[in-house]
C-alpha cells in the first residue's frame, strides 16, 4: 500500500506554553470514515520561505490565518481523541467505519438472540417459578451492566481505540495476564460458537428437510455429515462479504429470525396447550449434592443465554468517532434497543416455555418440546417455518462469531508482511477456517456436552471480567460506589464461573456423556 506523508499539526502561539505536543497520527486515508477526520494537506500551512511568512502576517491574510489555526486546533483534538493504529485499516473488523446505532443494534441482536435461549425453561424445572424469574432477571441487569462498562471502555482517555476484546484485556491486566485470562475464552466464544452453530444449523436442517418432505417422500434423506457440509458451504458463501459493516444485512437477517422463532415457539405452544400430567414441582435429586449441581447448572442455563460481550468492543470499532461526536453514544443506543428486543423475546420464551411443557421439557429445550408433544396437531407450515427460522439465524450468528477469527488470521499476515491481505488469501482463510470448524463438528459431535463445562471457564467474559477491566483503567475513588459495586460483581462473577465449572464436572462424572467420534447423530 501507497503510504502517504505523515502530517505534522502545529500549536498556534495562543496555546500555554505547557501544553505537550502530541506526536503525528499517521493513518491510511480510508481509515478515517469521518468528514471531521478527513486529513487535507492544505492544512500543513508552515510557511517554507520568508515571502510567504510575510503574506501571512498581512492584515488581509489575518482572518484567514485565524480560520486555519482554528481549524488546526480542532483537528489536532480530533486526533488527540481518536488514536488509530494504522494496521487496522487492512484488517475486517475496523477496515470499514461507518457504522451507526442501527448496525450496532443488528449485530447485537444477531450475535445477543439465538438457540441458547430455547433451553432456558429447563433452568425453571430446577429453580421453578420464583426463583427462576428472580435469577433471570438478576442476571439480565448483571450482563447488561458489564456490557455498558465495556462500550464506555472502548476509547480511554489517552485516544486509544480498543477495538477487540483482547487488547482491552491486556491493556488492563498487562499484555501477558491479559492474554492468560481472556485469549482461551474468546476464542472458544467465536471458533467454539461456530462448531455448535454448525451442529445446531446442520441438524435443523434435517429436520426442515422431514417436515417438507413428508413420510411419503421417495428421496433420500440425507446423513448428518452432508447436512452438516451442506451448511458449512452456505456460511463459507457468505463469509465472502469482506468486513464486519458489510455484514449488517446479513446480521438484520438473523436479528429477524431469531426474533420470528423464538416467538413463534412460545406463542404455538402456549395456544395448543400443555400435556396431560404436566407439573410444576422441582425435579427430586438422588441427593444434596446432586440437588446443588442441578442448581449450578440452572443458573449456568441461565448466563449462556446471554452471550456476545465478546463482540461488543468489535461492533463498537465499526463506528466513527470523535470528541464531540464519540461512538459509545450511538453503540448505547443500538445496545439499548437489542436488549428491549432481547427481553421482549427471552423472558416469554422462558415462562410460556415452562408453563407449557413444566417438569416435562426435554434436555433438548423448547424445539425438541414443540415436536414431542405438538409435532401432530401443528400446522406444518409453522413447524417448517420455525425449522428455517433456526437455520437462517445460524447461518447469520455464524458470520459475526466467525469475524474475529478472520480478523486474527489476517492481522497474523499484514503484522508479518506490513500491508493488506490480498483478497485471494483472504478467500482461503476464510475457506480454511469452514473446513476447520466442519471437521471438529463432525470429529467431536460430543462437544455439545461439554457446553457447560467450556462455557463455565468463559463465563467471566460476561460477568467479571469488565468489571476488573473498569477498575484497573477508570482507577475510580477507593471504596466509592462505583469500587465497591465492582469488585463485588466482579468476585461474584469468578465465584459463579468455579461453581459452574464444578457443577457440570460433577454431572459429566456421576451421569457419563456418549463419547463416539466421528458419528454425528
Amino acid at each position: 500500500m501507497e503510504e502517504k506523508k505523515e502530517t505534522k499539526f502545529l500549536r498556534p502561539e495562543s496555546l500555554s506554553p505547557r501544553a505537550e505536543i502530541d506526536p503525528a497520527i499517521s493513518a491510511p486515508p480510508f481509515q478515517l470514515h469521518c468528514p471531521s477526520m478527513t486529513r487535507s494537506p492544505s492544512l500543513d500551512i508552515a510557511p517554507k520561505s520568508t515571502l510567504a511568512s510575510l503574506l501571512l502576517s498581512t492584515p488581509i491574510a489575518s482572518p484567514m490565518k485565524k480560520a486555519i489555526e482554528s481549524m488546526q486546533c480542532y483537528f489536532e483534538e480530533v486526533g488527540h481523541f481518536t488514536k488509530l493504529d494504522p494496521q487496522d485499516a487492512w484488517l475486517p473488523i475496523t477496515e470499514s467505519r461507518n457504522g451507526n446505532a442501527y448496525y450496532s443494534a443488528f449485530h447485537t441482536l444477531s450475535s445477543g438472540l439465538g438457540a441458547q435461549a430455547l433451553v432456558l425453561p429447563l433452568a425453571f424445572t430446577t429453580l421453578s417459578w420464583t426463583w427462576g424469574i428472580l435469577c433471570l432477571s438478576l442476571v439480565f441487569m448483571w450482563q447488561l451492566y458489564t456490557l455498558w462498562l465495556l462500550v464506555q471502555l472502548h476509547e480511554s482517555e489517552s485516544g486509544i481505540r480498543y477495538s477487540r476484546y483482547l487488547r482491552l484485556s491486556m491493556a488492563a491486566f498487562g499484555e501477558k495476564q491479559g492474554k492468560l485470562l481472556a485469549l482461551f475464552p474468546i476464542m472458544y466464544l467465536s471458533g467454539g460458537t461456530c462448531v455448535t452453530l454448525i451442529m445446531i444449523g446442520g441438524g435443523t436442517m434435517k429436520i426442515f428437510f422431514q417436515i417438507v418432505c413428508g413420510e411419503a417422500c421417495s428421496m433420500r434423506p440425507l446423513a448428518a455429515i452432508e447436512w452438516y457440509f451442506l451448511f458449512v458451504c452456505l456460511a463459507i458463501i457468505l463469509a465472502q462479504l469482506p468486513n464486519l459493516n458489510s455484514i449488517a444485512g446479513v446480521s438484520l437477517i438473523g436479528a429477524i429470525t431469531a426474533i420470528g422463532y423464538c416467538t413463534l415457539i412460545w406463542v404455538v405452544s402456549i395456544v395448543q396447550g400443555r400435556p396431560e400430567a404436566v407439573s410444576y414441582d422441582p425435579l427430586e435429586a438422588k441427593s444434596d449434592m446432586a440437588r446443588i449441581c442441578d442448581v449450578l447448572n440452572a443458573l449456568g442455563i441461565i448466563a449462556f443465554a446471554f452471550r456476545g460481550h465478546n463482540l461488543v468492543l468489535e461492533i463498537q470499532g465499526t463506528m466513527p468517532s470523535s470528541a464531540k461526536k464519540p461512538s459509545r453514544k450511538p453503540m448505547w443506543r443500538g445496545v439499548k434497543l437489542a436488549y428491549l428486543i432481547i427481553a421482549t423475546c427471552l423472558f416469554p420464551l422462558a415462562i410460556g416455555g415452562y408453563w407449557a411443557y413444566g417438569d416435562l421439557m426435554p434436555n433438548g429445550g423448547m424445539l425438541n418440546a414443540l415436536h414431542k408433544y405438538h409435532g401432530h396437531d401443528t400446522s406444518k407450515l409453522l413447524l417448517g417455518l420455525t425449522s428455517l427460522f433456526v437455520v437462517l439465524n445460524c447461518l447469520s450468528s455464524f458470520q459475526i462469531y466467525a469475524m474475529p477469527v478472520f480478523d486474527n488470521l489476517e492481522l497474523r499476515f499484514t503484522s508479518k508482511k506490513k500491508k493488506p491481505c490480498p483478497r485471494w488469501l483472504r478467500i482461503v482463510f476464510r475457506i480454511f477456517f469452514g473446513c476447520l470448524a466442519f471437521f471438529i463438528s463432525v470429529a467431536l459431535p460430543f462437544l455439545m456436552s461439554l457446553a457447560g463445562l467450556i462455557g463455565g471457564i468463559a463465563l467471566p467474559v460476561t460477568l467479571a471480567y469488565p468489571c476488573f477491566m473498569w477498575i484497573q483503567i477508570k482507577k475510580p475513588t477507593k471504596y466509592s460506589a462505583i469500587w465497591c459495586l465492582n469488585w463485588i460483581l466482579g468476585v461474584s462473577g469468578m465465584v459463579l464461573s468455579m461453581l459452574v465449572t464444578a457443577g457440570a464436572i460433577w454431572t459429566i462424572v456421576t451421569m457419563g456423556i456418549e463419547i463416539h467420534f466421528f458419528k454425528p447423530q
